[in-house]
């Protein structure tokens, strides 16, 4: 079954990771995560938000899994419980049971395994706790790296849909990923 509004948001914690739900106070330092060029390069944020735009971003963050329509996540270093990415459900289809994910790491922690560990632990919640039968997500061309954080994660490249959105002055490609339930990860 899909969350239902009231239920407590599910923390998660991997080995290395704490997965939390983002707090208003998190705008500032998600904000700086945003205005780094190499994670906002291959997404659809703008590059180099506001002030304004940031504590806006985190306010839809905050309030994204108490309205039922999808859930976010803060991602923590557990040693140093620093705020090093985010992760979420940006939607879900209730009716389709499935689920979109989408994701942002701050660039000192890539390639070390960090994303697909927080991405295992968002697909196990989404398919075990929100009951979701598909989950999704979209990568640009060019982004391998996330291609392989979905790939390790059991996520199956399905095809591109051409110039599926308008964002940042340009139509953009989106190369999709999905995984059904049960699926298992690679």
């Amino acid at each position: 079954m899909l969350i239902t509004k009231g239920r407590n948001f599910p923390s998660l914690s991997t080995k290395r990771l704490v997965l939390r739900a983002m707090k208003p106070k998190d705008a500032a330092a998600f904000g700086a995560l945003l205005s780094i060029p190499e994670v906002t390069r291959h997404s659809n944020w703008p590059d180099n938000p506001s002030k304004i735009q940031s504590e806006r971003y985190a306010r839809w963050m905050v309030k994204l899994y108490a309205s039922g329509k999808g859930c976010a996540w803060i991602m923590e270093d557990r040693k140093s419980e620093s705020l090093i990415g985010a992760i979420r459900f940006n939607s879900f289809e209730r009716k389709w049971s499935s689920g979109e994910i989408g994701y942002e790491l701050h660039p000192q922690f890539w390639g070390k395994g960090l994303m697909s560990e927080a991405v295992s632990a968002t697909v196990a919640c989404g398919h075990e706790i929100f009951g979701l039968n598909r989950i999704e997500a979209w990568t640009l061309p060019g982004n391998s790296a996330s291609d392989r954080v979905l790939e390790k994660s059991g996520f199956r490249y399905e095809g591109t849909l051409r110039q599926k959105a308008w964002f940042k002055g340009a139509y953009h490609d989106f190369r999709m990923f999905g995984r059904i339930a049960g699926d298992p990860p690679n």
